[in-house]
Protein backbone atom coordinates (compact mmCIF):
# COMPACT_ATOMS: atom_id res chain seq x y z
CA UNK A 1 0.00 0.00 0.00
CA UNK A 2 1.34 3.21 -0.78
CA UNK A 3 2.82 5.18 2.50
CA UNK A 4 0.51 8.26 1.96
CA UNK A 5 -2.52 5.98 1.72
CA UNK A 6 -1.61 4.17 4.51
CA UNK A 7 -0.60 7.09 6.87
CA UNK A 8 -4.43 8.75 6.25
CA UNK A 9 -6.09 5.92 6.42
CA UNK A 10 -4.63 5.06 9.95
CA UNK A 11 -5.30 8.64 10.94
CA UNK A 12 -9.06 8.14 10.04
CA UNK A 13 -9.69 5.88 12.35
CA UNK A 14 -7.67 7.12 14.66
CA UNK A 15 -10.11 10.50 14.22
CA UNK A 16 -12.76 8.19 13.86
CA UNK A 17 -11.89 6.47 17.47
CA UNK A 18 -11.32 9.74 19.23
CA UNK A 19 -14.59 11.40 17.96
CA UNK A 20 -16.64 8.25 19.81
CA UNK A 21 -14.66 8.59 22.77
CA UNK A 22 -15.33 12.77 22.53
CA UNK A 23 -19.03 11.90 22.26
CA UNK A 24 -19.07 9.49 25.31
CA UNK A 25 -16.72 11.86 27.42
CA UNK A 26 -15.63 15.03 25.97
CA UNK A 27 -12.74 15.66 28.31
CA UNK A 28 -10.74 13.47 27.13
CA UNK A 29 -10.24 14.92 23.90
CA UNK A 30 -7.37 16.74 26.11
CA UNK A 31 -6.03 13.85 27.23
CA UNK A 32 -6.02 12.56 23.11
CA UNK A 33 -4.15 15.80 22.84
CA UNK A 34 -1.48 16.11 26.30
CA UNK A 35 -0.78 12.30 26.62
CA UNK A 36 -0.11 10.82 23.52
CA UNK A 37 2.92 10.31 21.81
CA UNK A 38 2.62 7.70 19.26
CA UNK A 39 -0.23 6.53 17.05
CA UNK A 40 0.23 2.58 18.78
CA UNK A 41 -0.15 4.42 22.53
CA UNK A 42 -3.73 6.00 21.31
CA UNK A 43 -4.84 2.88 20.10
CA UNK A 44 -4.39 1.48 23.37
CA UNK A 45 -5.70 4.23 25.34
CA UNK A 46 -8.69 4.99 23.10
CA UNK A 47 -9.77 1.16 23.43
CA UNK A 48 -9.06 1.04 27.10
CA UNK A 49 -11.73 4.15 27.55
CA UNK A 50 -13.92 2.62 25.36
CA UNK A 51 -13.97 -0.60 27.45
CA UNK A 52 -14.58 1.36 30.92
CA UNK A 53 -17.21 3.54 29.60
CA UNK A 54 -19.09 -0.18 28.69
CA UNK A 55 -18.86 -0.69 32.55
CA UNK A 56 -19.78 3.04 33.70
CA UNK A 57 -22.39 5.17 33.30
CA UNK A 58 -22.06 9.11 32.17
CA UNK A 59 -23.13 11.42 34.25
CA UNK A 60 -23.24 15.41 32.49
CA UNK A 61 -23.33 18.45 34.80
CA UNK A 62 -24.16 21.69 33.05
CA UNK A 63 -22.36 24.50 34.52
CA UNK A 64 -24.51 27.00 36.64
CA UNK A 65 -26.57 24.11 38.23
CA UNK A 66 -27.45 24.55 41.68
CA UNK A 67 -25.95 21.99 43.89
CA UNK A 68 -29.70 20.30 44.39
CA UNK A 69 -30.05 20.01 40.98
CA UNK A 70 -26.77 18.52 40.41
CA UNK A 71 -27.68 16.04 43.41
CA UNK A 72 -31.08 15.16 41.73
CA UNK A 73 -29.20 13.56 38.71
CA UNK A 74 -26.88 11.53 40.50
CA UNK A 75 -29.91 10.13 42.54
CA UNK A 76 -31.37 9.63 39.29
CA UNK A 77 -28.16 7.94 37.86
CA UNK A 78 -27.62 5.71 40.99
CA UNK A 79 -31.03 4.97 42.01
CA UNK A 80 -30.13 6.98 45.82
CA UNK A 81 -32.36 7.17 48.87
CA UNK A 82 -33.39 11.01 50.08
CA UNK A 83 -30.83 10.14 52.64
CA UNK A 84 -27.91 9.43 50.50
CA UNK A 85 -29.24 12.84 48.40
CA UNK A 86 -28.42 14.56 51.30
CA UNK A 87 -25.48 13.71 52.58
CA UNK A 88 -24.35 14.26 48.88
CA UNK A 89 -25.14 17.68 49.55
CA UNK A 90 -23.08 18.13 52.10
CA UNK A 91 -20.30 20.35 50.36
CA UNK A 92 -20.54 24.04 49.54
CA UNK A 93 -22.30 25.94 46.67
CA UNK A 94 -20.37 26.69 44.25
CA UNK A 95 -17.76 23.50 44.34
CA UNK A 96 -19.70 21.05 42.64
CA UNK A 97 -17.12 21.16 39.52
CA UNK A 98 -19.71 21.02 36.20
CA UNK A 99 -18.32 18.90 33.47
CA UNK A 100 -18.51 15.02 32.45
CA UNK A 101 -18.08 11.77 34.75
CA UNK A 102 -17.63 8.59 34.29
CA UNK A 103 -19.14 6.53 37.56
CA UNK A 104 -19.86 2.97 38.42
CA UNK A 105 -22.70 2.25 40.32
CA UNK A 106 -21.06 1.60 43.09
CA UNK A 107 -20.04 5.05 43.83
CA UNK A 108 -21.80 5.75 46.77
CA UNK A 109 -23.09 9.72 47.67
CA UNK A 110 -19.81 10.69 49.65
CA UNK A 111 -17.25 9.18 47.45
CA UNK A 112 -19.00 11.40 44.72
CA UNK A 113 -19.56 14.39 46.87
CA UNK A 114 -15.64 14.37 47.54
CA UNK A 115 -14.75 13.57 43.80
CA UNK A 116 -16.30 16.89 42.44
CA UNK A 117 -15.38 18.88 45.03
CA UNK A 118 -11.56 17.69 44.59
CA UNK A 119 -12.09 18.12 40.83
CA UNK A 120 -13.03 22.07 41.64
CA UNK A 121 -9.70 22.18 43.99
CA UNK A 122 -8.00 21.14 41.17
CA UNK A 123 -9.12 22.54 38.29
CA UNK A 124 -9.81 25.81 39.84
CA UNK A 125 -7.97 26.70 42.74
CA UNK A 126 -4.67 25.69 41.34
CA UNK A 127 -4.92 27.82 38.20
CA UNK A 128 -5.47 30.84 40.18
CA UNK A 129 -1.95 32.72 40.75
CA UNK A 130 -1.28 33.80 43.99
CA UNK A 131 -1.35 37.47 42.89
CA UNK A 132 -4.79 37.16 42.12
CA UNK A 133 -6.10 35.73 45.18
CA UNK A 134 -4.33 38.62 47.03
CA UNK A 135 -6.37 41.32 44.82
CA UNK A 136 -9.54 39.20 45.53
CA UNK A 137 -10.62 36.12 47.24
CA UNK A 138 -11.83 32.57 45.60
CA UNK A 139 -15.01 32.82 47.53
CA UNK A 140 -15.92 36.00 45.88
CA UNK A 141 -14.06 34.94 42.76
CA UNK A 142 -16.81 31.68 42.63
CA UNK A 143 -19.56 34.31 43.78
CA UNK A 144 -19.42 36.56 40.92
CA UNK A 145 -18.60 33.29 38.66
CA UNK A 146 -22.19 31.85 39.88
CA UNK A 147 -24.05 34.41 39.11
CA UNK A 148 -22.26 35.30 35.83
CA UNK A 149 -23.53 31.72 34.87
CA UNK A 150 -26.98 32.05 35.27
CA UNK A 151 -27.28 35.64 34.28
CA UNK A 152 -25.29 34.94 30.91
CA UNK A 153 -27.04 34.18 27.46
CA UNK A 154 -23.86 32.41 26.53
CA UNK A 155 -19.89 32.89 26.66
CA UNK A 156 -20.02 35.72 24.22
CA UNK A 157 -21.44 38.53 26.90
CA UNK A 158 -19.78 36.98 30.22
CA UNK A 159 -17.64 39.11 30.79
CA UNK A 160 -19.72 42.35 29.71
CA UNK A 161 -21.77 41.19 32.51
CA UNK A 162 -18.89 40.88 35.00
CA UNK A 163 -18.03 44.58 34.20
CA UNK A 164 -21.34 45.54 34.97
CA UNK A 165 -21.17 43.57 38.52
CA UNK A 166 -18.27 45.00 39.76
CA UNK A 167 -19.24 48.29 38.41
CA UNK A 168 -22.25 48.03 40.42
CA UNK A 169 -20.26 46.88 43.42
CA UNK A 170 -17.35 49.91 42.78
CA UNK A 171 -20.18 52.67 42.94
CA UNK A 172 -22.32 50.60 45.96
CA UNK A 173 -24.97 50.62 43.88
CA UNK A 174 -27.06 47.22 44.57
CA UNK A 175 -26.63 44.51 42.43
CA UNK A 176 -30.21 43.89 41.68
CA UNK A 177 -29.54 40.72 39.69
CA UNK A 178 -32.91 38.06 39.11
CA UNK A 179 -30.69 34.93 39.50
CA UNK A 180 -29.95 35.52 43.10
CA UNK A 181 -33.73 36.17 43.66
CA UNK A 182 -34.42 32.82 42.17
CA UNK A 183 -32.33 31.07 44.26
CA UNK A 184 -33.61 32.09 47.13
CA UNK A 185 -37.34 31.30 46.59
CA UNK A 186 -36.20 28.43 44.65
CA UNK A 187 -37.75 25.34 45.57
CA UNK A 188 -38.14 21.21 44.44
CA UNK A 189 -41.78 21.91 44.10
CA UNK A 190 -41.80 25.27 42.07
CA UNK A 191 -39.02 24.79 40.53
CA UNK A 192 -34.61 25.88 41.23
CA UNK A 193 -34.99 28.92 38.88
CA UNK A 194 -38.54 29.94 38.92
CA UNK A 195 -39.88 33.46 37.35
CA UNK A 196 -39.45 36.00 38.87
CA UNK A 197 -42.49 38.46 39.78
CA UNK A 198 -42.38 42.30 40.91
CA UNK A 199 -43.46 40.79 44.66
CA UNK A 200 -40.31 38.29 44.70
CA UNK A 201 -38.34 41.06 44.69
CA UNK A 202 -39.34 41.80 48.31
CA UNK A 203 -38.36 38.77 49.84
CA UNK A 204 -36.72 38.29 52.65
CA UNK A 205 -33.59 36.41 51.92
CA UNK A 206 -29.82 37.00 51.84
CA UNK A 207 -29.88 36.10 48.08
CA UNK A 208 -32.27 38.89 47.33
CA UNK A 209 -29.40 41.48 46.07
CA UNK A 210 -32.71 44.03 45.61
CA UNK A 211 -32.84 44.53 49.08
CA UNK A 212 -29.37 44.16 50.23
CA UNK A 213 -25.85 45.22 49.09
CA UNK A 214 -22.71 43.49 48.28
CA UNK A 215 -22.77 39.99 47.06
CA UNK A 216 -24.80 37.22 48.82
CA UNK A 217 -23.54 35.32 51.64
CA UNK A 218 -22.52 32.06 49.06
CA UNK A 219 -22.72 31.63 45.39
CA UNK A 220 -25.94 30.58 43.57
CA UNK A 221 -24.29 27.54 40.91
CA UNK A 222 -21.89 25.79 40.26
CA UNK A 223 -20.30 27.78 37.45
CA UNK A 224 -17.44 26.31 34.87
CA UNK A 225 -14.15 27.67 33.66
CA UNK A 226 -15.49 30.50 31.15
CA UNK A 227 -17.48 32.01 34.30
CA UNK A 228 -14.82 32.08 36.23
CA UNK A 229 -12.46 33.80 33.83
CA UNK A 230 -14.77 35.90 33.24
CA UNK A 231 -15.23 37.24 36.96
CA UNK A 232 -11.60 37.54 36.87
CA UNK A 233 -11.40 39.44 33.62
CA UNK A 234 -14.20 41.60 33.34
CA UNK A 235 -14.80 43.87 30.44
CA UNK A 236 -14.07 47.23 30.49
CA UNK A 237 -17.57 49.05 30.54
CA UNK A 238 -19.33 52.28 31.94
CA UNK A 239 -22.63 50.07 31.77
CA UNK A 240 -24.42 49.84 34.72
CA UNK A 241 -27.77 48.00 33.30
CA UNK A 242 -28.25 45.00 30.54
CA UNK A 243 -30.86 42.96 29.02
CA UNK A 244 -30.80 40.19 26.76
CA UNK A 245 -33.75 40.17 24.12
CA UNK A 246 -35.73 37.58 22.88
CA UNK A 247 -32.89 36.36 20.41
CA UNK A 248 -30.71 36.44 23.79
CA UNK A 249 -28.18 38.90 22.28
CA UNK A 250 -27.53 41.17 25.14
CA UNK A 251 -27.83 45.15 25.36
CA UNK A 252 -25.82 47.47 27.96
CA UNK A 253 -26.49 50.55 29.17
CA UNK A 254 -24.94 53.39 31.54
CA UNK A 255 -27.92 55.36 32.63
CA UNK A 256 -31.58 53.51 34.20
CA UNK A 257 -32.72 55.81 31.61
CA UNK A 258 -31.01 54.18 28.60
CA UNK A 259 -31.80 51.17 29.98
CA UNK A 260 -35.63 51.68 29.95
CA UNK A 261 -35.23 52.91 25.81
CA UNK A 262 -33.37 49.20 25.80
CA UNK A 263 -36.23 47.72 27.17
CA UNK A 264 -38.74 49.38 25.32
CA UNK A 265 -36.92 48.45 21.82
CA UNK A 266 -35.86 45.16 22.33
CA UNK A 267 -38.43 43.66 24.83
CA UNK A 268 -42.10 45.70 23.69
Amino acid sequence: MNRKIWVFAVLSIVATLAFRVWVLNPELSLAVSDSFSDVSSLFNNLSGSMLASASSRIVYVREGMRKEEVGELFARKLDWNDTQKLAFLRGPEGEYYPGTYSISNSKDENVMRELMLHRFEREVEERLSSSTKSVVSIPTIIKVASIIEREAGGKRDMRLISGVIWNRIFTDMNLQIDATVQYAIGTEEKGWWPTVYPEDLHVESPFNTYKYEGFPPAPISNPGLASIDAAMNPAKTKCLFYIHDKRRRIHCAETYEGHKKNINRYLK
